[in-house]
C-alpha cells in the first residue's frame, strides 16, 4: 500500500508543476510591428515587461502576464521617426523620391535650375534615425570665357567672365562696315557662348528675289545708301518707301503685294451683297450693293450701283451705304429757318418762304430726292386767263404770266365790261396770295332781273348790252315806257315802274314853283329861298319823287338887317361905306369902325347867323 501512495504524490506534484507553467506568458505571443524581441522565453503570471520598437521607430508597448495572457497597460504602437525640412538650395529645387512625408528612410534628390550647375559631391539626402545625413548641396552659376575682339569690333556687355543669361553686343568701329555674323550673342547653360565673336565687313547687300515683281537693271552687289529699283506684275503693287542699302540690309523689304479692295462696310444700312460672303476682291473684280430702306450709297445717292476694284487698290466709287439726309434748302427760294443742318430720311421741318414766294405745303418732308414738295417755295404769279374775248387792249402786250405786285392795263370792247366792276378799262394787280384783286375777264354787258324796281314780270335772266324787254308793273305802280332797254347803266328808263308824288312841300323861307300836282318817281323841284332869306349851302335847292315820297332837305336862313339909327345910337358905322342901312345874308361878315375916336367894346368884325348879329359898341 505505501507503493501506491508515493505514486499518487508524483502526480499531484506533476500537476502542480504543470499548473504554474500553463499561468506563464511567452515570448512569442508579443506580436507587434517594428518593435524589439523582449529578453526572455517566457513571463510569470503577474509579470510585466517594455517592448520598444526598433530602431527609426518611435512608440511603447508595456504588458503585463495575467494567468497566461498578456494585457496592455500602455499602447503606443510603433511610427517611424520624423525628419524636419530637408532645406531648400539656392537656384535649384529638390524631390522626394517616394511617399509624401519626410520620415525615416525617405530620400530627397536636389537638382539645379537652368543655368546652374551642382558643385557639391552628393546630391541627396535621406531621412536617419539622427536626422538628415549630408549637407544642403549647393548649385552655382555656369561660367561661360572671357570675350576677345579685333580692333574692328567693339563688344559691350561683361566680356571677361560671363555668366549664365548674359549677352555681348558686338559693333563696327567705323559706319561703313558691318557686322558679319551675330551682333548680339549670349551665355548659355552649357558654359558656351550662342555664336562665335563676328568680324566686320563692307556694308553690302545683295539683290533679293522678289515674287510677282523684278529688279529694274539689277546688279550682283550693292553698296551702302544704293537704291534699289523694282516693278510688280500686273495685279500687284509696290510697297510704300523705297529700299535702300543699310547697314542691317535692304531699308525696305522690297516685295509685290496683291492688288486688292476691300469691303469695310458690309452690315451698316446694308441689304444685299452680291457675292455674297466676300469682302475682299482683286483689281478688276466687282461687287454689287443694295442699301436698306432708308439708306443710300455715299455721294451716289443711289440704293444699288456696281463698284469695280481699280489696278491701284481703290474702288472706282466708295461702296459705302450711308443714312438719307437732307442738307439745307438754299436754292428752293426758303427764308427761315436759316440753318436746317443734316435731317433723316422721314423727318419733317416746318418752313416760311422769302417775299414774292409762297409754300407749297405746310411742312418739308425728307425723302430719297430731298425736300418734298418739290419746290418747297413757288414763286407767286397770277395768269391771264383770258387775253382775245371781249378785250380790246392789254398793257404789256403779249404777257400773260405777272409776278406778285406788278400790273397789267387792260380795256373791253365795245360792248364789254369787266366782272363785277362793270368798268371798260381799269388796271389790275398781282397780289401776294397769287389772286388778282379784281377779276381781269371782260364779259358782256349785261342787265338782270329789275327786281328792286316793282316789276311783276319775272325771270327776265341776264339780256345783253341793248336788248330789249316788254314789261308789266305790280299793283299800284305803273309803267313808264312800254319797253324795257338794257343799257351800260342796266334796264331803262329808271324806274321802270313808279307811284307818283303830290304836290311838294312848303317850306319856310321859301318861293317854290308850283308847276303841277302829280310827279313821278325821279321828277324834282327847285326851291328859292324868299327875299332876305338865304339858301344854307350845306343843304340842296332840290326835292325829288321817290316812290311817292319827296326826298331831300331844303333850309333857307333869314338875312341880318342893321338901320343907321342902330348903328349911330352904338357910336358904330360900316368901315367902307358911308351912312346908310345895310342887309347881310347867313355867314356874311360885316367890319365896322368906331364914330371919331371911340373904342369898341367887342370886336368890330360880326357875323350874320340866321338872322342874328350881335352888334359892338363904341365908348
Amino acid at each position: 500500500m505505501r507503493v501506491p501512495v508515493k505514486l499518487l504524490g508524483f502526480g499531484f506534484w506533476l500537476l502542480s508543476l504543470n499548473c504554474a507553467r500553463c499561468q506563464e506568458c511567452r515570448r512569442e505571443d508579443i506580436k507587434y510591428e517594428n518593435t524589439q524581441s523582449v529578453v526572455k522565453a517566457s513571463y510569470a503570471d503577474g509579470e510585466t515587461v517594455k517592448v520598444n520598437c526598433v530602431t527609426g521607430y518611435t512608440g511603447l508597448y508595456k504588458l503585463k502576464c495575467e494567468k497566461g495572457e498578456w494585457k496592455e497597460s500602455i499602447e503606443r504602437p510603433c511610427t517611424k521617426r520624423k525628419c524636419g525640412h530637408p532645406g531648400d538650395t539656392p537656384h535649384g529645387d529638390f524631390k522626394l523620391m517616394e511617399g509624401k512625408e519626410f520620415v525615416f528612410g525617405a530620400t530627397v534628390f536636389y537638382t539645379c535650375k537652368k543655368g546652374y550647375e551642382m558643385a557639391s559631391r552628393i546630391n541627396q539626402r535621406t531621412c536617419r534615425d539622427q536626422g538628415w545625413d549630408n549637407a544642403v548641396p549647393v548649385c552655382e552659376v555656369v561660367k561661360c570665357p572671357a570675350i576677345r575682339t579685333d580692333g574692328d569690333v567693339t563688344a559691350s556687355g561683361n566680356t571677361e567672365e560671363g555668366s549664365y543669361g548674359d549677352a555681348i553686343h558686338f559693333e563696327c568701329v567705323s559706319s561703313d562696315k558691318k557686322i558679319n555674323g551675330s551682333s548680339d550673342i549670349h551665355c548659355e547653360e552649357t558654359g558656351k557662348w550662342s555664336d562665335a565673336v563676328p568680324k566686320c565687313k563692307e556694308i553690302t547687300c545683295r539683290a533679293p528675289v522678289i515674287s510677282n515683281g523684278y529688279i529694274v537693271e539689277p546688279l550682283p552687289e550693292y553698296q551702302k545708301n544704293a537704291i534699289l529699283k523694282y516693278k510688280c506684275n500686273q495685279g500687284f503693287k509696290e510697297r510704300e518707301g523705297i529700299p535702300r542699302c543699310a547697314k542691317f540690309g535692304w531699308t525696305l523689304n522690297p516685295e509685290c503685294d496683291e492688288v486688292t479692295c476691300e469691303l469695310k462696310s458690309t452690315t451698316f444700312g446694308v441689304q444685299n451683297i452680291n457675292p455674297k460672303g466676300q469682302n475682299t476682291f482683286r483689281a478688276g473684280e466687282s461687287v454689287t450693293i443694295t442699301c436698306s430702306e432708308k439708306y443710300w450709297l455715299f455721294f451716289t445717292k443711289e440704293t444699288t450701283r456696281s463698284f469695280t476694284c481699280k489696278d491701284n487698290g481703290q474702288w472706282d466709287h466708295m461702296p459705302v451705304c450711308e443714312e438719307i439726309t437732307c442738307e439745307d434748302p438754299h436754292d428752293q427760294r426758303v427764308s427761315s429757318p436759316y440753318f436746317w443742318g443734316k435731317q433723316k430720311f422721314g423727318e419733317k421741318q416746318s418752313y416760311s418762304c422769302k417775299s414774292g414766294y409762297r409754300k407749297t405745303a405746310e411742312e418739308a418732308t425728307c425723302t430719297r430726292d430731298g425736300w418734298s414738295p418739290k419746290p418747297l417755295c413757288t414763286e407767286i404769279t397770277c395768269e391771264l386767263k383770258s387775253t382775245t374775248f371781249g378785250v380790246q387792249k392789254i398793257s404789256p402786250k403779249w404777257k400773260t404770266i405777272f409776278r406778285a405786285g406788278e400790273r397789267v392795263e387792260i380795256t373791253c370792247s365795245e360792248k364789254y365790261w369787266f366782272i363785277f366792276t362793270k368798268k371798260d378799262s381799269r388796271s389790275f394787280t398781282c397780289q401776294n396770295n397769287g389772286q388778282w384783286d379784281y377779276e381781269p375777264v371782260c364779259e358782256d354787258i349785261t342787265c338782270e332781273d329789275p327786281l328792286d324796281q316793282h316789276v311783276s314780270t319775272p325771270n327776265w335772266g341776264n339780256l345783253k348790252l341793248e336788248a330789249k324787254k316788254k314789261y308789266s308793273c305790280k299793283t299800284g305802280y305803273r309803267k313808264i315806257a312800254e319797253e324795257a332797254t338794257c343799257t351800260r347803266d342796266g334796264w331803262t328808263p329808271k324806274p321802270l315802274c313808279t307811284v307818283k308824288c303830290g304836290p311838294p312841300p312848303q317850306i319856310n323861307g321859301t318861293d317854290k314853283k308850283m308847276g303841277k300836282n302829280e310827279y313821278n318817281t325821279g321828277e324834282r323841284v327847285e326851291y328859292i329861298c324868299s327875299d332876305k332869306y338865304t339858301l344854307d349851302p350845306h343843304f340842296s335847292k332840290y326835292l325829288t319823287c321817290e316812290e311817292g315820297e319827296w326826298k331831300g332837305k331844303i333850309k333857307c336862313l333869314k338875312s341880318c338887317i342893321v338901320t343907321v339909327e342902330e348903328m349911330d345910337k352904338r357910336g358904330i358905322q360900316l368901315r367902307w361905306k358911308g351912312k346908310e342901312n345895310i342887309i347881310s345874308a347867313h355867314d356874311d361878315i360885316i367890319e365896322f369902325a368906331c364914330q371919331s375916336s371911340k373904342k369898341a367894346d367887342k370886336n368890330l368884325r360880326q357875323k350874320c347867323n340866321d338872322g342874328v348879329m350881335h352888334l359892338p359898341e363904341c365908348v
